[in-house]
């Protein structure tokens, strides 16, 4: 199960880091998709740019690997409105519908992984015989 772990800590660090280079690569693409209603479209896609490429990259130190966890968990959460944005506006990215469909519960995936990451607490059990 370690390995499955680490293999899982691997794939995810590497598309955040991924992700969060191509906001700066391919900016235009990006800003497309901003919803109207948000402020400062080019600031925000570099924020999160920013933000996704520093959170994958702290995902390799296990000192920092519960803070990269819970950050890419907020991260993905505060993004998800962008994603129904597209997927209610599917003419912003023109692809099969298939992938709009799955590209929202991607999000969950996303965060079921960061959420595996966290360190295992260990538990122990009561046993004083009362």
């Amino acid at each position: 199960m370690t390995s499955l772990r680490a293999i899982s800590r691997y794939l995810l660090a590497s598309l955040m880091v991924f992700a969060g280079v191509m906001h700066f690569v391919r900016a235009d693409f990006f800003l497309k998709v901003m919803p109207p209603y948000l402020p400062c479209h080019l600031e925000l896609v570099y924020l999160s740019g920013v933000c996704e490429a520093v959170l994958g990259l702290l995902m390799l130190v296990p000192r920092y690997r519960r803070l990269a966890s819970w950050g890419i968990i907020a991260l993905l959460i505060a993004v998800f409105p962008v994603n129904l944005h597209v997927f209610q506006h599917q003419e912003l990215i023109p692809a099969p519908p298939i992938v709009h469909w799955l590209r929202l519960p991607l999000q969950g995936i996303l965060i079921l992984m960061a959420y595996g990451q966290l360190p295992q607490t260990k538990t122990t059990s009561n046993t004083s015989g009362s």
